[in-house]
């Protein structure tokens, strides 16, 4: 099932076609991945060192690029409802300690050079050409291109699925956690591009599935074509 997790992102075009590109978008792709494993490895045993090191690569990964922070909305929203619905320990906040580590030099650059990141990054979203059709049309297109991209994913889990029916449990913590994190950042950055009106760019959304296989072989575990 791990394997299969991992073979079905080649059919995610960010994972085959532009895998021998190196650049921000992905710069993230490790630190999203550790920072989701140690996120539930801090859920699961809530160990000192699992939430220090989820602080770490959280911190890193927003230096590698803020877009990273959708991930962490994700995280919290999921640590927010444990701790209100199922009483969970507050012993996740210690992983701020390292994360606020990490940024606070880059947080004092920031201020001492005009947020100039910042403003490239509102640059590059056409921010500039505010019209009232862009908060239609820009999430159309980012709708469409999403599933363009995914398109190929699916056609593959075909051949290893044989029914795709399945009753989800959201009482099951594992499979809340993975619908929290596989979801909701794409949701962020739609809702993004229908409030704000910006241009969502294609590449910038290429740590955010990471974890589709994952979810996929989760849910369908009991439904997967194996020959013995």
């Amino acid at each position: 099932y791990s394997l299969l997790s991992v073979l079905l992102l080649e059919g995610i075009y960010f994972y085959n076609f532009t895998s021998p590109e190196f650049n921000v978008n992905v710069c993230q792709l490790p630190f999203w991945t550790l920072s989701v494993l140690f996120a539930w490895k801090g859920f699961k045993s809530n160990k000192t060192i699992d939430w220090l090191l989820f602080g770490l690569f959280a911190g890193l990964g927003v230096l590698s690029k803020y877009l990273f922070i959708y991930l962490l909305l994700a995280i919290d929203v999921f640590f927010a409802y444990m701790i209100i619905k199922k009483k969970f320990s507050l012993k996740c906040l210690i992983s701020i300690i390292p994360f606020f580590l990490i940024i606070l030099p880059h947080l004092i650059w920031l201020t001492e050079n005009n947020y100039i990141t910042i403003t490239y990054g509102l640059h590059r979203t056409s921010v500039e050409n505010q019209y009232f059709l862009n908060h239609l049309i820009y999430p159309i297109i980012f709708l469409v291109k999403q599933i363009v991209i995914l398109t190929p994913f699916f056609i593959m889990s075909f051949f290893i699925i044989s029914n795709f029916r399945s009753k989800l449990n959201f009482k099951d913590q594992k499979l809340l956690f993975l619908l929290i994190v596989n979801i909701l950042p794409v949701l962020l950055m739609f809702l993004t591009s229908m409030i704000m009106g910006f241009k969502i760019r294609t590449m910038w959304m290429t740590p955010f599935y990471l974890f589709f296989g994952v979810l996929l072989i989760y849910i369908f575990q009991s439904r997967i074509k194996l020959k013995k």
